[in-house]
């Protein structure tokens, strides 16, 4: 994170490693956006206590411990300091509809960039699957490539075999004297 002219700006590395894929969903954790927008997380859960009806579960939604466990797992550390309440976590339209319950123009700066890296994450994953379908297409015509060279060398073969397996063949037609 930059502090610029009063105003954190959070770097595009930072806010991509605070995004998880949980229940094939791409979210962020309570925690991390209170950090983002500098506010303290029990702040954060309270708006969205109060504005519930903003927040339904497609928004956002409570982690099992099992699922809190392996993302711990996955972060690599051991305890995030004694939490009393499983997390929330985020989808992108959750991320944006903390902007409107968030007043703080620190929220909204925050909230812009967080929205575009959601936006270029998404291009990432649909150019990644254009990338893998081009490349099932090659492997496809590759395939077809060695198939039809093994076709043509197998034909040589029989050629070749054929040549050498011919008997000679007597001449008809009128001999010439010497």
């Amino acid at each position: 994170m930059i502090k610029k002219e009063n105003v954190l700006v959070v770097t595009d590395e930072v806010v991509m490693n605070k995004i998880y894929v949980i229940r094939n969903q791409k979210v962020m954790l309570d925690k991390d956006l209170a950090d983002l927008y500098q506010v303290e997380t029990k702040q954060l859960k309270r708006q969205v206590k109060r504005n519930i009806e903003r927040f339904p579960e497609d928004f956002m939604f409570e982690l099992t411990q099992l699922e809190y466990e392996n993302l711990r797992c996955q972060i690599g550390t051991s305890s995030w300091g004694g939490v009393r309440y499983l997390p929330i976590v985020f989808t992108e339209q959750g991320v944006a509809m903390l902007s409107s319950v968030l007043n703080s123009k620190i929220a909204i700066t925050v909230n812009i960039q967080i929205m575009r890296i959601f936006t270029k994450v998404r291009q990432m994953l649909t150019d990644n699957t254009e990338l893998r379908l081009d490349i099932e297409k090659i492997k496809k015509k590759l395939d077809n490539q060695d198939k039809n060279m093994e076709i043509v060398f197998r034909y040589l073969d029989e050629l070749i075999e054929k040549k050498e397996n011919t008997k000679p063949r007597t001449k008809i037609g009128y001999k010439i004297s010497k």
